[in-house]
């Protein structure tokens, strides 16, 4: 659920710092007063696309960060550690645990419209936060019901509602094969003879080159043995030019060695400042010693096969030859077979026509066998869906409203095999029809409201936010509307931008939204509401200007009223 938002120097908000609650919360205020302002900056903060002049006039940055407790969210902690956002938390220390189950979104955005977002303070793309984000919020715009209208809103919601995230996946992904599959058969088929030629080529480049089972380090140590054999015996001559100096010469260095450090010691018997210096010559004696044995496994080591170096040079020869043959450097042979290989597979990696066929063929079996899946996955939650919303139909003035999700056969593609289509039939008697067609302009938002609550009780993610998505609706159907909500929070934390009395009511918490002037600067707060508050504030949306005794009557009424309500939960 969202625990916090805090806002700085965004469009007429100066600095906001709001704490939120479990349940059924409402904001409300005058006309104007900026009510929808703390949602267009929780959907900045979230990974929208920001407009131009968003930073407050006279700043130079504006900042908003949003704080989620994701201890009932499973997916977006996995979401958070597979791509190692994870917030610190670490032992058993109960506060440390309590980090662990938070996520912060921080976005900055400056006057030049460069913008910086952040979650759990590390940099992030606006992909990755509204990727994280749609696991934990959804956001209904008041004029959301207008992209209802599109029949791949309609699927997507659909999709939603009945959970097929891992489904829709799996037909993605096996569509993409079989669609890769499908293209190179294609091309295949279209210029046979000219690709069949270019099967040989790549065929016989990759065999020149596999022969060699070249790699840049073989071809490094082949080197360097033929440089070694091809000089062995000046190598041998050093070798032994310097053993013989060091130790078996006459008058050799180390016997040197041993006499000056022999009598070198006995002078430090009289003096120990010597000392340090017999200690050096020893230390050297020993560096010494190990040189020689070293050289001396060396000369045991060192081969000369004259054998060894005429299959050293022709091995050095041959893979000169192959790289003049394909004009690259030898060091480049393994990306030169790697781009041949990569070419071959994309054109059916050498194999037949009919190999190709049969392959397509199995990929696309498998694409329409998770596909069909998906086909009874949403049949089986279109029944559910559209008995769901027909409920709330009758419970928003729509007696003998219906509604209904009727599908269509489509060319197989990334979605599926169908689309669908939400009909509607707004008064008993009427005809089931497309959406777009037969609700009229406060029947199609009342409609939409039923949709999105539906869809969202049913979602995996813990907030909801309605902006204005009642508009149109007034009297005994706002008390109703209301009421869903309120129901609605009971396992969801619901906000809604709201004018209706009926509504602000039903919530369990409640907030005010006012916009004053200062100094000529024009400002927006927003603050909670105590329940005697709460009495003005709805006196106000059902009084108007002038707040009687009897409004506020009615006001504290309404409020005692959605009080018992909860007390029946």
């Amino acid at each position: 659920m969202l625990r916090s938002l805090t806002i700085r120097d965004f469009v007429i908000v100066d600095r906001l710092e709001l704490d939120f609650e479990s349940g059924f919360t409402t904001l409300t205020g005058e006309t104007g007063a900026g009510k929808s302002i703390m949602i267009d900056a929780l959907s900045l903060a979230l990974g929208a696309r920001a407009e131009a002049n968003v930073v407050r006039v006279g700043q130079t940055r504006a900042e908003i960060a949003a704080e989620f407790d994701l201890s009932s969210v499973k997916s977006a902690r996995k979401w958070l550690a597979e791509n190692e956002l994870a917030a610190a938390g670490e032992g058993n220390d109960e506060d440390n645990a309590d980090d662990a189950n938070v996520c912060l979104f921080r976005r900055v955005l400056d006057v030049g419209g460069r913008s910086k977002s952040f979650i759990n303070g590390n940099s992030v793309t606006l992909s990755q936060m509204r990727d994280l984000a749609g696991r934990l919020i959804d956001i209904h715009g008041q004029h959301e019901h207008q992209t209802l209208l599109r029949r791949d809103a309609q699927l997507a919601l659909l999709d939603d509602f009945a959970q097929n995230d891992a489904l829709l996946a799996d037909v993605r992904e096996r569509h993409g094969a079989w669609s890769q599959l499908a293209n190179i058969r294609a091309a295949r088929e279209a210029n046979e003879a000219a690709i069949a030629r270019e099967f040989e080529d790549l065929t016989w480049q990759i065999g020149e080159v596999e022969k060699f089972n070249f790699t840049v380090l073989r071809w490094e140590d082949t080197q360097a043995d033929q440089r070694r054999l091809a000089n062995a015996a000046s190598l041998i001559a050093a070798a032994e030019a310097a053993v013989n100096g060091l130790s078996e010469a006459d008058n050799d260095v180390l016997s040197r060695i041993d006499e000056l450090s022999g009598d070198l010691g006995d002078a430090a018997e009289t003096d120990p400042a010597l000392s340090d210096s017999v200690a050096l010559i020893n230390s050297a004696a020993v560096e010494l010693r190990e040189a020689v044995t070293g050289l001396r496994h060396y000369l045991r080591k060192l081969d000369v096969d004259p054998g060894r170096l005429a299959d050293l040079d022709r091995e050095i020869a041959d893979v000169q030859e192959i790289a003049r043959k394909f004009r690259i450097e030898p060091a480049r042979i393994p990306e030169f077979l790697a781009q041949k290989r990569d070419r071959l597979a994309a054109l059916g990696g050498g194999q037949s026509l009919d190999a190709l066929i049969e392959q397509e063929r199995a990929a696309l079996n498998a694409f329409m066998d998770v596909a069909k899946k998906l086909t009874r996955s949403r049949q089986a939650a279109a029944k559910k869906f559209a008995s769901d919303v027909t409920r709330s139909l009758q419970q928003l003035a729509m007696a003998g409203g219906k509604f209904a999700v009727e599908f269509s056969a489509r060319e197989p593609s990334a979605n599926g095999l169908e689309g669908c289509e939400f009909q509607v039939s707004a008064h008993e008697g009427q005809p089931l029809g497309p959406l777009a067609k037969i609700a009229s302009g406060g029947e199609l938002s009342r409609i939409s409201l039923a949709i999105q609550m539906m869809a969202s009780a049913k979602g995996g993610v813990g907030t909801m936010i309605f902006d204005e998505v009642d508009a149109g609706i007034g009297g005994r159907v706002a008390e109703v509307v209301g009421r869903l909500l309120r129901a609605l929070g009971q396992n969801h934390q619901v906000l809604a931008v709201t004018h209706l009395p009926q509504v602000a009511a039903c919530a369990q918490h409640q907030f005010q939204v006012a916009k004053a002037a200062k100094e000529g600067v024009v400002t927006t707060s927003i603050v909670p509401l105590t329940d005697a508050s709460r009495v003005d504030e709805i006196a106000r949306m059902l009084g108007g200007i002038t707040i009687t005794v009897a409004t506020k009557r009615a006001a504290a009424e309404m409020l005692e009223n959605a009080a018992r309500l909860e007390s029946k939960d």
